[in-house]
């Protein structure tokens, strides 16, 4: 499925805060300049930076415009509040990734993994464990259990790649949402088999454990990272929002005063 004209804009001005062309403190062009540039409607573009708003990207200055307050981190971030596979995490904190898969086969789900998982039993699955680096260090171990009907020709050699590279261009999977929780567990055998641990510095691991729905309403994913914790860092955009407003408001309408 093609993505909609207000998330190519929205992107697009992402990147171009990210890669430092719209500077730091800097207003962005008008909203007159952005239609003209993108040809669009207004709308399009007040909805991508809407986005760009929810994200920590821009905020409206009444009577002025809208100003870049990216600001890049200098350690790895991950986002929480959207869904990013890691090489886009990797290329956006301008980092080198590189996936190495592990192990790949299909099971069939037992009572034991419905409950850990949330896939009825008998569901037929593709398991996979990932090793990913960033700039050749191995900082995340990823259990991946994949529906197998959602996911059909995915080989190794896809999954060291992008897998939500192909589930979005060659199967023309929407993914929609994920549910996700944070916890703090035990560092394993397998942790430090792959991320080559030292348990005197750190005994623990930060986990984050993903349930991933297409446009469908299918649990296609259930996925459980595993992330060194010198390493981990995960970051949002907390806004507070004012009842009746929406979280962009248009450089000429009523503004909202925060305390």
């Amino acid at each position: 499925m093609p993505k909609s004209k207000y998330e190519n804009i929205y992107r697009d001005i992402k990147q171009k805060i990210e890669s430092n062309e719209f500077a730091y403190q800097e207003l962005l062009p008008s909203e007159h300049s952005l239609v003209q540039l993108y040809s669009c409607s207004r709308n399009t573009v007040r909805r991508a930076l809407g986005r760009l708003v929810t994200d920590g990207y821009v905020q409206t200055i009444q009577g002025k415009g809208v100003r870049n307050i990216y600001r890049p981190n200098e350690q790895t971030a991950f986002t929480l509040g959207e869904i990013e596979s890691f090489r886009e995490s990797a290329l956006r904190n301008g980092q080198v990734p590189a996936t190495r898969v592990v192990l790949f086969l299909e099971l069939t789900t037992d009572e034991k993994l419905s409950r850990r998982t949330g896939f009825p039993a008998g569901s037929q699955l593709i398991y996979l464990q990932r090793l990913h680096y960033l700039d050749g260090v191995p900082l995340i171990l990823n259990h991946n259990y994949f529906l197998k009907e959602c996911v059909p020709g995915l080989t190794p050699e896809i999954a060291s790649d992008s897998i939500y590279d192909y589930l979005e261009n060659s199967l023309g999977m929407t993914i929609v949402n994920s549910q996700r929780i944070m916890t703090v567990e035990k560092v394993t055998e397998i942790d430090e088999k792959y991320m080559k641990i030292n348990v005197d510095d750190y005994n623990c691991m930060a986990v984050v454990t993903s349930f991933t729905y297409n446009s469908d309403g299918i649990m296609f994913e259930f996925t459980q990272s595993r992330h060194r914790p010198d390493y981990f860092r995960f970051q949002d955009n907390a806004v507070r929002r004012a009842s009746g407003h929406a979280p962009y408001s248009p450089p000429g309408s009523p503004g909202i005063s925060h305390a």
